[in-house]
């Protein structure tokens, strides 16, 4: 969808906000030695806010979040693969046809060629509904923020292996955008070692993040324990056991369209809360702090998965289970 000049002033307008907000964090506000907490913050702020109007597919709010989103990018020194950073497409949803875009950049890693990582987070929600919005801070601008923080981190300082950084459309009407990413990836499915899905990542007053994927490959549980055991946050492995039914988190976010395909997963998210899909999910309901040490935690895990990439079986191996739950 074509984006407006209005829309384009306001979205650059709000990055540049963002971007200006990193030098002169709150008084009293979070920080971070690794990540900068200021604009992490103003960009969940910034995607969740009224005009983006809840971010659905298809609409205008969609389109002006998916220009931020470019915009970061360009601004952060994601590289855009040839055709640029959107990735357009389009599907059938209850009698309706939606024209979607994720929003797909890299940044490239040390070595050259070989295996990368994905990192993904989805930025669509629900939008308005009966008159009201649903700003959806924690889903998933929180996702998305902290995706632009990593990349920007990584922009920064080179990692080993290349990470793709998705941002994904259309999650919320059936994983669409992951689906169409599998399905026609930017690279080779099997140089993908592992998608890293950010999901909800900044609404708990528990201090508490779950990482699942290790029960389908229990290779990565070694890396999660060791972020687990010198997190910010409670960094709890499960959510993604087939025996335990609703509580299995295995399909329930982008993650699952990687895991189908074979190819094995980390996904950061909190349980459901008071504000989960309601309009009260907005940027002030969400644990500032929380979310920093969150967003921490999940670079952590990245960065230990890079350093230890060539370690990890190849995608033959681990592809079998994801058929077998097809």
């Amino acid at each position: 969808m074509a984006v407006g000049s209005l829309a384009l002033v306001v979205l650059v307008a709000a990055a540049s906000r963002a971007q200006d907000g990193a030098s002169s964090p709150a008084a009293g506000g979070p920080r971070s030695e690794v990540v900068d907490a200021a604009r992490l913050l103003g960009d969940l702020e910034a995607l969740s806010a009224d005009e983006m109007q809840g971010r659905r597919t298809g609409t205008e709010g969609g389109a002006k979040a998916r220009a931020y989103i470019v915009e970061a990018f360009r601004r952060r020194g994601v590289q855009a693969f040839g055709g640029g950073y959107l990735e357009p497409f389009a599907f059938e949803h209850r009698g309706q046809t939606y024209q979607a875009n994720n929003v797909v950049g890299f940044v490239a890693g040390k070595s050259k060629g070989g295996r990368c990582l994905v990192v993904s987070a989805h930025y669509d929600h629900l939008g308005v509904v009966n008159g009201e919005t649903y700003n959806g801070a924690d889903d998933n601008a929180s996702g998305v923020a902290a995706l632009l923080a990593l990349a920007e981190y990584f922009a920064q300082r080179r990692p080993a292996h290349t990470i793709v950084f998705a941002a994904f459309d259309a999650e919320e009407l059936g994983l669409r955008g992951s689906q169409q990413f599998v399905a026609a990836p930017p690279v080779a499915l099997s140089e993908i070692a592992a998608d890293v899905n950010l999901d909800m990542v900044s609404h708990n007053d528990r201090n508490e993040l779950y990482a699942a994927g290790a029960h389908a490959s229990p290779f990565l549980k070694p890396y999660l324990d060791r972020v687990a055991a010198r997190a910010s946050v409670r960094l709890i492995e499960g959510h993604d056991d087939p025996k335990l039914g609703h509580d299995d988190w295995t399909m329930q976010s982008d993650q699952g369209a990687f895991y189908k395909a074979g190819v094995p997963f980390v996904y950061f998210g909190v349980e459901d809360h008071k504000d989960y899909h309601k309009p009260s999910d907005k940027f002030a309901s969400i644990n500032q702090a929380f979310f920093v040490r969150a967003t921490e935690t999940v670079l952590s895990t990245v960065r230990l998965l890079d350093k230890n990439l060539d370690k990890l079986p190849p995608r033959a191996a681990t592809e079998k289970a994801g058929a077998e739950k097809q």
